[in-house]
């Protein structure tokens, strides 16, 4: 008891390897019948969806039994002080490859409107090649082959989902506090305010993907401008749910006490990741409703 106890507040003097796990294959097979789903669903092939699913679901499970046993090995006392500078530095590296990810749709629309469009309306052949086009964005487009298709501004439902992201920051932040103040009660209520904020500008956005759909003719295939909107939207919306998710689970997990004061880093690491989806949403904000 003396040594479980102790590992368990981060003094162990050993850095703790779990046994070999079927877990990786299991993911890594999950993945490919996803991906193979996937494939046959865009060619038409009519057991592609249901493959997808299939994949999908199972991968659920796996990572249900897999964070399980890594719950378990944290609850059970060994984890040392090393295994918590693992997470922290895993946490820190995921988050650095989103920031990378989240760049590149930033650089591509920033390229798309800085510098192709105008170098297009430039060239002497563009009466030729594309009748009517110009240099301003969003355009539509080659002449005749993008419906028309009116641009998402930023009121009223981006402005709203601002304020209920920015509000989740703040609710989080202070369950942290109180987290590390032994205030298990207060941090209960203010992460589920948070998980209920996350989810409301999920729904927000689902709305705001139906009237650009059906009353903005806004389509993925609108040209630059609607590709791009629904790659940077969608994929934060994605991140979203994600990050919901996981401080869904954290809740949970600090309902039944498994976190204290001095040891908490699944709560840290999923307040991280929000906080990141909270500035990447600002960036969104400004550059794909506002300008």
């Amino acid at each position: 008891m003396t040594t479980a106890h102790t590992a368990h507040a981060g003094e162990a003097p050993y850095y703790y390897v779990p046994p070999d796990s079927v877990h990786p294959i299991r993911a890594s097979l999950c993945m490919l019948a996803t991906l193979v789903g996937a494939a046959l669903w865009v060619n038409s092939y009519a057991i592609g969806p249901w493959l997808c699913l299939i994949g999908i679901l199972s991968l659920f499970v796996v990572l249900y039994g897999w964070f399980g046993d890594a719950i378990r090995e944290s609850e059970g006392g060994l984890n040392s002080q090393r295994i918590d500078h693992s997470y922290r530095w895993s946490m820190t590296w995921f988050i650095f490859s989103e920031v990378m990810f989240f760049s590149a749709f930033f650089g591509s629309l920033w390229y798309t409107r800085e510098v192709t469009t105008p170098w297009l309306s430039t060239l002497d052949t563009q009466t030729l090649l594309w009748p009517g086009f110009s240099g301003a964005w969003p355009n539509q487009g080659p002449a005749g082959t993008i419906a028309p298709f009116q641009t998402v501004g930023p009121f009223w439902l981006p402005t709203i989902n601002t304020a209920l992201l920015l509000s989740s920051g703040v609710t989080l932040t202070i369950a942290h506090h109180a987290l590390r103040a032994a205030h298990r009660s207060k941090a209960i209520f203010w992460l589920a305010l948070t998980v209920i904020l996350g989810f409301a500008f999920v729904a927000c956005q689902a709305y705001e993907y139906h009237h650009a759909y059906t009353e903005l003719n806004l389509r993925f295939t609108s040209g630059a401008y609607g590709a791009l909107f629904y790659m940077l939207t969608g994929f934060h919306g994605f991140h979203v749910i994600l990050g919901a998710t996981m401080l869904t689970v954290i809740w949970l997990r600090l309902v039944r006490g498994h976190f204290t004061a001095e040891h908490h880093f699944g709560f840290e690491g999923a307040a991280w990741y929000w906080h990141f989806v909270d500035v990447v949403w600002l960036g969104l904000y400004i550059f794909v409703y506002w300008l």
